[in-house]
């Protein structure tokens, strides 16, 4: 078969003996792989990002059996489902014997429509998985602009009583939390790009991180403050102008801050 250029050894001897032992289920009907692969962008640190499609009627027992199968492809050193990410059809896999990262995303043949990218079929029965692609398109879902001024200044507060108290240690991962949701997500948003958190901002847009780095802080006060302040800047200088601001909220929020 043909790899991406950018496919190493680890990732090609991977794929192949995934193929030869999924194509031997019948339950299976197709293995496409998704990310970094279809955008032949693999590098020695990418990890593999399947979907694995199962005829309908087999589902429920697949799924009973998910960790079995992984446990078939490789020396498996570790493999767990996705609730924590939200994806229970999700089984997230290191191989060894040096680490290989996989993610098993097990789905009915027919949702495999639904998606966020457009995967790459690797295998497949009867174009059965290329038909249900072709049902639909992969489109990164875009951020809510207004859902993020609705409550900006609401976790601002928030932070603000959090530095005041002396938890440092939890401002300091709410900041983590406005630099993977708000912020990285709206610069490369508005920049063109997929709004996926912080992923590769430092490559893509490299002016951006620089100005990132100052929400960075020790969990101390004064770092904090300072920290909180940047960000402040940060979104409101990437802010739509087409956004009802929450001018009182703003405020508020502010004020809060100050008086700390």
């Amino acid at each position: 078969m043909d790899f991406p250029s950018t496919a190493t050894p680890t990732h090609r001897a991977f794929i192949r003996q995934a193929i030869e032992t999924l194509s031997a289920d019948a339950r299976i009907v197709g293995l496409a792989c998704s990310g970094s692969y279809s955008e032949d962008a693999l590098d020695a640190y990418s990890d593999l990002d399947f979907v694995v499609a199962i005829a309908p009627d087999c589902y429920t027992a697949v799924e009973n059996e998910r960790l079995e199968i992984v446990a078939r492809l490789g020396d498996l050193l570790s493999a767990f489902t996705g609730e924590h990410v939200g994806e229970p059809r999700l089984v997230i896999a290191l191989f060894g014997p040096d680490g290989l990262h996989v993610d098993f995303k097990f789905v009915k043949v027919a949702d495999a429509s639904n998606r966020v990218d457009e995967p790459t079929v690797l295998w497949e029965r009867d174009n059965q998985l290329s038909d249900a692609l072709k049902k639909g398109v992969g489109a990164y879902p875009r951020l809510d602009e207004q859902w993020v001024e609705d409550r900006f200044w609401t976790w601002i507060h928030y932070c603000a009583g959090k530095i005041g108290r002396g938890e440092y240690f939890e401002a300091t991962d709410f900041l983590g939390f406005l630099r993977g949701q708000v912020l990285g997500p709206l610069a490369l948003q508005q920049a063109g790009f997929e709004a996926r958190g912080v992923r590769k901002i430092e490559l893509l847009l490299p002016d951006f991180a620089d100005r990132l780095r100052e929400t960075v802080a020790q969990p101390e006060k004064v770092p904090l403050l300072s920290a909180t302040e940047h960000a402040i800047v940060l979104y409101k200088a990437i802010r739509s102008p087409d956004v009802t601001a929450r001018k009182r909220a703003e405020q508020v929020a502010l004020k809060a801050l100050r008086t700390i």
